[in-house]
């Protein structure tokens, strides 16, 4: 995001109730205990689940709701606002589409959305570190924590390498013990600065995600809420975005009295 007068671009998260929480007086609660198998064990293995999750999540519609404020610094909403609801789906030819459900005009002045603002609410909100991508990261293990009853692993999660034109996590990821899939990510977005992207700034985020099917865990809300240091100027931004009413696609395809033809009969489809 950016301020108007600097063409630089934002992105806030408005807040919601948490689904998971650390310790209620927010200190940290991580216990330096050594896990029951190799650190890079349990790497591979979610790293495994994580594919395995980024796969299957392809097939499911949802609704998406993205929320965007601009507060004053101590809080007070200023009735700066961007609001958009969308239906993820797909078409009938099977291809993954975006239908916007509602979306009332901004009313942001002081900050304007860019491309990389949405790219990181598709991307690196609901960040999944999979078989693809994970040596493309530097993963230290912190010890376990309970979130909301769930004990993870903790780690902290960097880009060994920033290339151009690419946007990457920095922070910390929480790993279910049991499901090797990750149930939260708190950090902020990593990228090469330029001269066009120079004044731009993101807010940090945290992700919390909640086992949908029984199998996997799924993004259910990101929020953030943080005062951006744009050039001679401080704005605070309030994001949340919610996933919701994970449905599993499958297509309405009936076959029957199928023969099949000799070979010789047969036409390719044009």
């Amino acid at each position: 995001m950016i301020p108007k007068i600097f063409r630089t671009a934002f992105l806030i998260l408005l807040s919601l109730p948490y689904l998971m929480r650390a310790d209620e007086n927010g200190k940290a609660t991580v216990r330096k205990e050594n896990p029951p198998i190799a650190v890079e064990e349990i790497i591979r293995k979610f790293a495994e689940k994580e594919q395995d999750f980024q796969k299957a999540r392809e097939n499911y519609i949802y609704r998406q709701t993205v929320r965007i404020e601009v507060l004053e610094l101590d809080g007070r909403r200023s009735g700066e606002e961007y609001f958009m609801v969308s239906d993820i789906l797909f078409d009938n030819k099977g291809r993954r589409i975006e239908k916007v459900v509602r979306s009332p005009p901004s009313s942001l002045q002081r900050v304007i959305l860019t491309p990389e603002d949405l790219q990181d609410i598709q991307q690196i909100f609901p960040f999944v570190l999979t078989t693809s991508n994970v040596d493309k990261y530097n993963l230290t293990y912190l010890g376990k924590e309970k979130i909301d009853e769930i004990d993870s692993y903790v780690f902290d999660v960097s880009p060994k390498k920033v290339e151009k034109d690419e946007r990457y996590f920095e922070g910390k990821i929480w790993v279910d013990d049991q499901d090797l899939q990750i149930v939260k990510t708190d950090g902020k977005t990593i990228y090469v600065v330029t001269k066009k992207n120079k004044d731009a700034r993101f807010p940090r985020f945290e992700t919390y995600r909640n086992n949908i099917d029984g199998k996997y865990w799924f993004p259910v809300y990101t929020k953030a809420d943080d005062v951006l240091d744009f050039p001679g100027n401080k704005i605070r931004i309030r994001e949340v975005v919610k996933y919701e009413n994970y449905k599993r696609f499958e297509a309405d395809v009936k076959i029957t009295n199928v023969e099949e033809l000799p070979a010789e009969k047969s036409k390719p489809t044009p």
